[in-house]
């Protein structure tokens, strides 16, 4: 991936509908070029799929946590890729300290968030993951 990749994935993070001239235009380069790109992150599993996001206000029933990940090895690159194709992870940091990274997770219910921790454990270089729901903003 490079900075063009990059920018469009945060454009389509932003707005997953935007528009292929929309995002040529954003982007300075031309319509083909962006369907080339989004063709090839969707077969490299980089996109995993388009959802619609429902903002946490309007969706009071949502199971939203947050996920600590430690990773062995030299496999942060591969972990991180494989994450970012996760729609359910909202955001994801690298951080100090004992953990490698914190995943903020997103999901309709206990059933869909199960699956998306079962996912982030068993990915190659996930050694150990500590996850805390988030129960009421104050």
């Amino acid at each position: 991936m490079d900075t063009i990749d990059r920018k469009l994935l945060a454009i389509l993070r932003t707005d997953g509908r935007a528009s292929i001239s929309t995002l040529a235009e954003m982007l300075k380069i031309s319509r083909g070029t962006v369907q080339n790109r989004i063709g090839r992150l969707t077969r490299e599993g980089v996109i995993a799929g388009f959802t619609v996001r429902v903002a946490a206000t309007d969706d009071p029933h949502a199971v939203r946590a947050i996920t600590l990940i430690e990773i062995t090895g030299q496999k942060s690159n591969a972990v991180i890729k494989a994450l970012r194709g996760v729609p359910e992870i909202r955001a994801l940091h690298t951080t100090n300290g004992a953990w490698d990274l914190v995943a903020e997770i997103e999901t309709e219910n206990l059933s869909e968030f199960d699956r998306v921790v079962r996912h982030i454990r068993a990915l190659e270089g996930v050694s150990k993951s500590e996850t805390s729901l988030l129960l009421a903003k104050v």
